[in-house]
């Protein structure tokens, strides 16, 4: 792969904000409903799962949590890889990946096979494929990137509608093992729509100065560490590590809630399509409102002001004691939902920028690795332990509610806008004016030294006032007319001679 086809992110193209990129926005979205709703997605195999292999729940369901701890563990093994071949090639390899994995896992004789199948390898698959998609929509969208990122986050709702139902069909008449195949070879999507992010290539160069100066430049890192320096990453970072704690906590518990309270499987299970209803219009919404030309300056606090929102929806749904109010509970918590979702990785390309997003990206989802394996597990200790779902919710609202305050806090007291410099033009006007006062106080002097000061003082005044008149403009010529004027002298009949000429 040449120079040309690597799409290093910078390149100094203008971001067309439309045109391709609207096919590169398809492609973000059925990719990233592919890599969040996935994991969801293949519970509805756990219990033939656990009658084939005679294992408990507990250990089906480590398969969803490798599968998200590849997700976003892998985030700067994808940085390295984008950085070094591309965004296409890397996609069209993950793609190949997370097929290979669910194919294999249609073979597997116990547990273990699956853990290494389906979550180790399609994992790595989809990790592969949802960072470089989301770093193509940055390169595409400029103007329109709130919108561009939240039409994509709405693939997530989208995909779980579809894919859970189509798990169960297919569960029903192919069994697990004939599940697994097909959606293997469904996830062969990922490699088409890995081929529909072109890279952006740099214009042609116009001259030898301008590649010698190319060739100047740093090569990009493979991973760019320098954005801790960056005040504003590392507060996002801690905040959404803090988020991810209690974010996907709700979603786990509230079919289970739905039933503790004696409510059908079928009608605890409509909950979280409710839910994904509420999220798919949601996400969209949010990225109109979040591109505004008075918010977007804002955008981090319109973020703050959704975390905190779903936090507080989390306090309040942990008083739920019927089936209407969890109703109520999931229309609420698919707004706030839908924009955080919306928001998360628009708030991120606007502190670091383009170029450095491909690095940034891949720590945070590093360090999201560690807070999504330690969240859910521990709310479910505490339900063990408490044997009550209210304090699950309420661990969850203020885990969330912290990250809010510390996120807005942290931007108010810490990042601060730089004072405004002086323009160039304001400069070159204040050094005019002081080469004019310098030639005014010239001026009298030349004329105290020749004689009558007072005459000559007054001509150099007026020549004066008509060169400030005309532009505020210096020039050679006029400076020297200036002097030669004000050495002109006054004789006593009235007759004006020069200096030299009266010697």
């Amino acid at each position: 792969m040449g120079g040309a086809v690597v799409d290093t992110g910078n390149s100094g193209v203008k971001a067309p904000d439309g045109g391709w990129g609207w096919a590169v926005l398809f492609g973000c979205f059925v990719i990233t409903g592919f890599s969040y709703a996935f994991p969801k997605a293949v519970s509805v195999f756990f219990k033939e799962l656990i009658r084939e292999f005679g294992v408990g729940y507990s250990d089906t369901a480590w398969i969803s949590s490798i599968l998200l701890a590849m997700l976003y563990g892998s985030g700067p093994i994808c940085s390295i890889l984008v950085n070094r071949f591309g965004c296409r090639p890397v996609m069209m390899v993950g793609g190949l990946f997370a097929s290979l994995g669910m194919i294999m896992a249609s073979f597997s004789t116990n547990i273990i096979h699956i853990y290494l199948s389906t979550g180790v390898i399609t994992g790595l698959g989809l990790a592969l494929n949802f960072q470089p998609s989301l770093i193509m929509l940055n390169r595409y969208f400029s103007e329109k990137r709130p919108l561009a990122n939240g039409l994509a986050a709405a693939g997530s709702p989208v995909a779980l509608c579809c894919l859970s139902p189509l798990g169960q069909v297919l569960q029903y008449k192919y069994g697990w093992r004939g599940g697994f195949l097909i959606l293997g070879g469904i996830l062969l999507n990922c490699c088409a729509c890995g081929a529909l992010m072109r890279p952006l290539k740099a214009p042609p160069q116009k001259s030898e100065v301008d590649e010698k100066e190319n060739e100047s430049k740093p090569k990009p890192k493979l991973l760019d560490f320098t954005v801790f320096k960056d005040r504003g990453f590392l507060i996002y970072t801690v905040a959404a590590a803090i988020m991810v704690l209690g974010l996907f906590v709700p979603p786990v518990f509230v079919v289970s809630y739905a039933k503790e309270l004696g409510n059908e499987d079928t009608k605890s299970a409509l909950l979280l399509t409710i839910l994904g209803f509420i999220d798919i219009f949601a996400r969209p919404t949010c990225g109109i409102i979040a591109g505004f030309k008075w918010v977007r300056p804002r955008c981090v606090y319109l973020f703050s002001f959704a975390m905190l929102f779903n936090g507080t929806t989390d306090l309040l749904g942990s008083m739920a004691k019927d089936y209407p109010s969890l109703v109520v509970f999931c229309i609420f918590f698919g707004i706030s939902y839908g924009m955080v979702g919306a928001l998360q990785f628009e708030v991120l390309m606007a502190i670091v920028g383009t170029e450095k997003f491909s690095s940034a990206i891949g720590l945070v989802l590093l360090v999201e690795a560690i807070a999504v394996l330690v969240g859910p597990p521990g709310a479910g200790r505490l339900l063990d332990a408490t044997k009550n779902y209210m304090f699950v919710f309420l661990l969850a609202g203020c885990e969330v509610i912290l990250s809010a305050l510390v996120l807005a806090i942290c931007n108010m007291l810490f990042i601060k806008r730089k004072p405004q410099q002086p323009d160039p033009p304001a400069k070159m006007e204040m050094a005019i004016n002081e080469t004019e006062m310098e030639e005014l106080n010239k001026a009298p002097k030349d004329n105290q030294d020749n004689g009558d000061g007072d005459n000559g003082k007054k001509q150099a005044i007026e020549h004066e006032a008509m060169a400030k008149s005309d532009d505020r403009k210096v020039e050679e010529p006029e400076t020297i007319e200036v002097e030669n004027a004000s050495k002109k002298v006054t004789e006593p009949n009235g007759v004006v001679v020069e200096p030299e000429s009266s010697l």
